[in-house]
């Protein structure tokens, strides 16, 4: 199975990208942010109160949750259910939020994630995908933006939806954002060792799609 780790600080195109390279790949892509907000689903099911987290250290070890495309659509399934119209609502959202901090959530959902890997060929993003999940993945990007670049895109994104955005504010969120994922305790962000710098600042999506499949090829061939 071939196994790419895409990770890099927020704001950087990390999903966008891996969905596009996963599409023309024909691989699976790993939305590991599905899978928290199903686990959420799960313990709010279960009637877990969001302040226990011994309850929730409990009850996340019976959730099973796996990913699976069909007619290029991904499905969440939670014990089998497809449960892809139910994890988008603002409970789910609070629930994620405060169960993806607890250690036995992340460890059993870092078990799925690798049984994903292990069974499936697979393109997976977000903060610690090549340095903690999948270490072993024969292809590791490190994807970046200058944080001002990264602000940029997400004023105009903002902006399009007709919300109001003050990009001085964005970009000092992003920076924020930036050193609390770096510092934190458990699985910080961070470039593997054995991972190739992207940096997309003055990249459009399809150069940077591009520069990532001529990697994996010349990885995998």
């Amino acid at each position: 199975m071939i196994n790419i780790a895409i990770d890099g600080p927020a704001g950087a195109g990390k999903s966008t990208i891996a969905r596009r390279v996963a599409e023309q790949m024909g691989y699976i892509y790993v939305d590991t942010g599905a899978m928290y907000r199903a686990m959420a689903l799960y313990l709010l099911r279960s009637g877990v109160d969001a302040g226990d987290m011994d309850a929730i250290s409990a009850r996340c070890r019976e959730a099973d949750i796996t990913l699976t495309h069909e007619n290029g659509e991904q499905n969440v399934l939670l014990n089998g259910e497809n449960v892809n119209g139910l994890i988008r609502t603002p409970e789910v959202s609070q629930m994620a939020s405060i169960s993806s901090v607890n250690g036995d959530v992340r460890a059993r959902l870092t078990d799925l994630q690798r049984k994903l890997g292990r069974e499936q060929n697979v393109v997976m993003d977000g903060r610690d995908i090549g340095t903690v999940i999948l270490p072993d993945a024969q292809v590791k990007i490190y994807l970046t933006a200058q944080t001002r670049v990264r602000a940029q895109r997400r004023y105009l994104e903002m902006i399009q939806k007709g919300e109001t955005a003050d990009l001085d504010q964005i970009e000092q969120e992003i920076i924020e954002r930036d050193y609390r994922d770096m510092h934190r305790e458990i699985a910080p962000l961070k470039q593997a060792e054995d991972a190739v710098l992207v940096d997309t600042s003055e990249m459009t999506i399809e150069e940077v799609t591009d520069r990532i499949l001529a990697i994996i090829r010349e990885k995998t061939a």
